[in-house]
């Protein structure tokens, strides 16, 4: 198990119909005054980010969408610590407008904002905005050369590419970011997972199960090895924390009996068949449920779901399994936020403690006994 603290980041709500396909209420806004405030109590309760979504079309309940960028950086200002995350798809950006924006960013924030790189899934969106659709491992290969530019672009000067997709020619930026903004990304197949492994500072996948989600870290992390390569393991989980176990599963239940059958099921088909586009066959949401695509990126199959002493134990479970990082979606996500830092961050950190002096009892001891045998 790492001995780094694992970190927490949280779903930015900026676009409509919050992170359920359901009619239950959600006490949730997609508006700047309410982010505001959402930024602020995440930053007090000990959250390091806050990740920004990216839609161009409506659907699936979200009827408005701010854009990630602008978005970040007024949830930026309105925080000193806090990191906010913000999502970029290759094709409607340019490398190089996406590095100045970013560099700016960072300059006018001490160096606070990161990149989220989404290869894209939904063709539909693609086609209403008139941009050219790619088939899937291409999507890939565009955004490892976006990666690339980018880093040139942020630590080099009289930068030059040449690629199937970006050219640059002795191109310098000034000024350059603060230091190197963190570059995510996300992505079940191959291609994605292969491109984590070789540019990516971060993988996010989405939810699983610690056995699911360890057969992914280990294949991810033995390429990355292979490639001189090292990159962190973000999880994507839904939270439902309750005074008692028997409270959130009946949320749980209600998200679910209340569930909009026809958005879901059509995301679901839309997903399944950019699924099947990839040379495998199957994606990021091949194997899931009706009930799983209630939330759209699996987050119940994390199950942080019951008392805060059940949820911190599944964290740390996850965290034994190599997981960085947990992207936490809410129902209610003011309350909910403030609700988690104060019942469920402090017991992960206290478990954290405990297993951290366990292993150096246990590495003492076994020193003590081979010191015996010499």
């Amino acid at each position: 198990m790492s001995q780094q603290a694992v970190k927490f980041a949280y779903w930015v709500p900026n676009v409509s119909g919050g992170l359920v396909v359901s009619k239950i209420e959600q006490r949730t806004h997609w508006g700047i005054e309410y982010n505001r405030k959402l930024a602020q109590l995440a930053e007090a309760a000990g959250f390091e980010y806050g990740l920004t979504q990216i839609r161009f079309t409506a659907g699936y309940g979200a009827e408005n969408q701010h854009e990630s960028v602008a978005f970040s950086h007024a949830l930026l200002a309105a925080t000193t610590t806090l990191k906010v995350i913000a999502a970029i798809l290759p094709g409607p950006w340019q490398p190089a407008l996406a590095a100045k924006q970013l560099a700016t960013i960072d300059q006018l924030t001490n160096g606070r904002i990161a990149v989220n790189i989404v290869s894209g899934w939904f063709k539909g969106e693609f086609q209403a905005i008139g941009e050219h659709w790619l088939e899937h491992d291409e999507r890939y290969r565009r955004s490892e050369e976006f990666i690339r530019a980018l880093k040139g672009i942020w630590t080099q000067d009289d930068f030059t590419f040449k690629g199937d997709f970006y050219r640059f020619n002795h191109y310098t930026l000034k000024p350059k970011p603060v230091g190197q903004p963190e570059i995510f990304q996300g992505g079940s197949s191959r291609a994605a997972r292969d491109m984590a492994a070789r540019v990516s500072d971060w993988y996010f996948t989405n939810g699983n199960t610690p056995e699911g989600i360890k057969a992914q870290v280990d294949d991810i992390r033995a390429k990355a090895a292979a490639n001189q390569h090292s990159v962190k393991v973000g999880v994507n989980a839904f939270v439902i924390a309750r005074d008692t176990e028997e409270e959130a599963r009946a949320v749980l239940a209600q998200i679910i009996d209340q569930a909009d059958p026809e958005a879901v099921n059509a995301f679901g088909d839309a997903a399944r068949q950019a699924g099947k586009a990839s040379p495998e066959g199957e994606g990021n949401w091949a194997k899931s449920s009706f009930e799983d695509l209630v939330q759209y990126n699996d987050g119940f199959k994390t199950n942080l779901i019951g008392t805060p002493q059940q949820i911190a134990e599944r964290i740390v479970a996850l965290k034994a399994v190599g997981v960085d990082l947990v992207l936490a979606g809410f129902l209610h996500f003011q309350e909910e936020v403030e609700y988690f830092g104060k019942r469920v961050l402090p017991l992960v950190r206290e478990l954290e403690a405990k297993s951290t002096v366990g292993a150096s009892s246990l590495a003492k001891n076994v020193n003590e006994e081979v010191g015996s045998l010499v």
